[in-house]
């Protein structure tokens, strides 16, 4: 595929062999030509751990100092006693039964963030091959399932992200957008770097991250020294 005059003045500046700090390859990223919207920063590491292990997962969550840059929309499994709660917390969509076979039916997606009570989990259990593989699975790990919907909603709006790592071994997150300050988008990677280091397995040693890179959405991505 060939590659647009922008993506390959982006690519001088990232540079096929250099290596950057944090804080210069925010400033790599800030001054690659700008794309027609917002990019999102990604985050992509490859970890030392062996994905095979069970005892080598590594995953958690984290809120972000600074958000992610866009409004979160949240859908919660609860009880009906608990409907207004989660209502007057900020929930966008309150789940049931209809919106369970509306997700497993209809393959509808609308939300960003899935919360779910205890007791709803042999529920949302259900949804487990087509929420899982996008993430959106409540995990007690993560704190998404909860009886405490109120703070579960309020992080998740404030730009709460969870991770997990994937089959290869590897670590892939959004830490918030370009048009943020250089300061806010290198607070958030710090944190996420750190939430990822006390994830770290016991049974996992030396270092946990063997590479770290980061990109905007539709630009090349940079090497960061560890």
């Amino acid at each position: 595929m060939k590659s647009s005059k922008r993506y390959k003045d982006s690519e001088k500046l990232a540079g096929k062999d250099k290596s950057f700090s944090v804080e210069t390859a925010v400033d790599a990223l800030k001054s690659m030509p700008v794309a027609k919207f917002d990019e999102t920063l990604e985050f992509s590491c490859q970890l030392s751990v062996d994905p095979k292990q069970s005892d080598q997962m590594v995953r958690g969550s984290i809120v972000l100092p600074n958000g992610i840059g866009k409004k979160v929309k949240v859908l919660v499994f609860c009880e009906p006693d608990q409907e207004n709660e989660a209502k007057e917390a900020g929930a966008d969509y309150i789940g049931s039964s209809e919106i369970i076979d509306k997700i497993v039916k209809e393959g509808w997606f609308e939300f960003d963030y899935c919360i779910a009570t205890p007791s709803m989990m042999k529920e949302v259990s259900k949804m487990g091959r087509v929420l899982g593989p996008r993430g959106l699975m409540p995990s007690p790990k993560t704190g998404s399932v909860t009886p405490n919907v109120t703070l579960a909603i309020k992080e998740a709006k404030r730009g709460k992200i969870d991770f997990r790592m994937d089959k290869f071994g590897c670590i892939h997150a959004g830490l918030g957008k370009l048009s943020f300050t250089k300061d806010a988008l290198i607070e958030n990677i710090n944190a996420f770097i750190g939430a990822l280091n006390a994830a770290k397995p016991p049974s996992a040693k030396g270092d946990l991250m063997r590479n770290i890179f980061l990109s905007s959405t539709m630009g090349p991505s940079v090497k960061v020294l560890l």
